[in-house]
């Protein structure tokens, strides 16, 4: 498949003259603005290239650190399995982690459980050396 990265960059162009970030806590699920990226790293999908992520650290205001989800089940060390609201099945590719600027948050669609997240930031711990 022959990515358009020209129509991705006109819809980043629009993302990045917004002034006013949305309001995000951590453990919160929103779509996001992720776009077509290169190799494996993950891309978001249809004409707002847009791709659920997982907010695991509020920096401030402006920043967070971001993990991917996908509905792909995969269940080695660098994948968190968890469902949220009304039985979502998903998984967070922890090593897909990225520093994501709040103006490429879309909307909010849901919040990961206060237990899940306790676990997922534990294996996402082990990961580092």
């Amino acid at each position: 498949m022959i990515k358009d990265f020209q129509k991705w960059h006109n819809k980043k162009s629009q993302i990045d003259i917004i002034e006013k970030r949305p309001f995000f806590h951590e453990r919160e699920i929103w779509y996001c603005y992720l776009g077509l990226n290169v190799g494996f790293e993950q891309d978001g999908s249809g004409s707002d290239f847009i791709r659920p992520i997982l907010i695991i650290r509020k920096f401030n205001n402006e920043v967070f650190w971001g993990l991917p989800l996908t509905m792909t089940l995969k269940t080695t060390k660098y994948y968190f399995p968890f469902v949220f609201e009304k039985n979502i099945n998903s998984v967070a590719i922890l090593s897909q982690i990225r520093l994501i600027d709040g103006r490429r948050l879309g909307y909010k669609i849901g919040e990961m459980s206060e237990e899940d997240f306790a676990r997922l930031k534990d294996k996402f711990k082990a990961l580092l050396p």
